[in-house]
């Protein structure tokens, strides 16, 4: 099997796995934007796959679009034998790899021990890790933080995951702690690129953090040319054609509009959708123009896409 992460050509651009955003409805929309490299999923309990109650939620979180690959499943949680489970399944499913979620800092998904929680508990991480490798023929990856609580903890975090040598590793520059609160800490990649040359080359390094568009990724990519790749979060909120370098006209952006509420009816015929949470997106595509406020304000209010649409028919 060919290992999506040596075919990648450096530097790569990943959108970041965000829990509600980054689902196969999303994925499509910024398809038809301008898609980076390589997609992630949204983020899949291991133990819901590995009970019978939870696993058609599990698999439906996992669904991906023909357009999606080459994608790659996150998943977290505590249980070791849990992720053996899922990977086993996971290789079937159509995904190019998958990723360990060791840096989440959801206090949900850290109160059940996953998440940046493995960041305290580094043996369990291990044992979830290498569970997951040795039950797939598929590349295994992290994505993590600096640490939990303090920046200098990565001197001993990283060099931990390091020694598993994960097929790729992708570090968000911050702490649990620090949350988005803070700058990400750019002036530590130095050491972080020397920590993976010294103990494990063949590593793929991907950096997230307060990088919101393509140029900015290159000009980091000219800085630190040993990174391998770039991971996009929050800047797809600002501009959906950030993996481009297209600036889109508030035409543009009404169209991505109305095929996402076009792909969110055609989802929610084969699975039960909730329309609350679609609201969280209509700010990605009504924005910086005379009337967007009053616009969203009216679309907020609606109940339905037939509401929505109605609402928008004559922009």
């Amino acid at each position: 099997m060919k290992n999506i992460w040596q075919q990648l050509e450096k530097p790569f651009l990943i959108l970041a796995p965000m829990e509600g955003v980054t689902d196969i409805i999303f994925r499509q929309v910024v398809t038809h934007a301008g898609r980076p490299d390589l997609f992630f999923t949204e983020f899949t309990n291991v133990s819901s796959y590995a009970s019978e109650k939870g696993r058609a939620n599990a698999l439906e979180r996992l669904e991906i679009a023909p357009t999606d690959a080459p994608i790659i499943a996150q998943i977290w949680g505590k249980n070791p034998e849990h992720f053996s489970a899922t990977c086993q399944a996971l290789e079937s499913l159509g995904f190019s790899g998958v990723d360990l979620n060791f840096g989440c800092p959801d206090k949900h998904v850290n109160k059940a021990g996953g998440g940046a929680a493995m960041i305290k508990t580094p043996e369990l991480a291990v044992e979830c890790f290498r569970n997951a490798k040795k039950s797939t023929n598929l590349p295994v990856s992290i994505k993590t933080r600096l640490g939990w609580a303090k920046t200098e903890e990565y001197k001993t975090w990283l060099p931990t995951l390091l020694n598993e040598h994960p097929a790729a590793l992708t570090i968000h520059l911050r702490t649990k702690k620090e949350m988005s609160k803070v700058p990400a800490h750019f002036e530590l990649i130095p050491e972080i690129i020397q920590l993976r040359n010294e103990l494990s080359p063949e590593t793929k390094l991907i950096i997230n953090g307060d990088i919101k568009t393509k140029q900015h990724a290159l000009e980091l990519s000219k800085k630190c040319p040993e990174i391998d790749g770039f991971m996009i979060g929050r800047g797809v909120f600002e501009n959906p054609y950030c993996f481009t370098d297209h600036t889109p006209s508030r035409e543009e952006l009404m169209e991505l509009l109305r095929l996402h509420l076009d792909l969110y009816e055609e989802q929610s015929k084969k699975h039960y959708l909730s329309y609350e949470p679609l609201k969280h997106f209509f700010k990605i595509y009504i924005n910086n123009f005379p009337g967007a406020k009053e616009l969203r304000a009216k679309l907020m209010e609606t109940h339905s896409v037939p509401e929505a649409r109605n609402i928008i028919k004559d922009l």
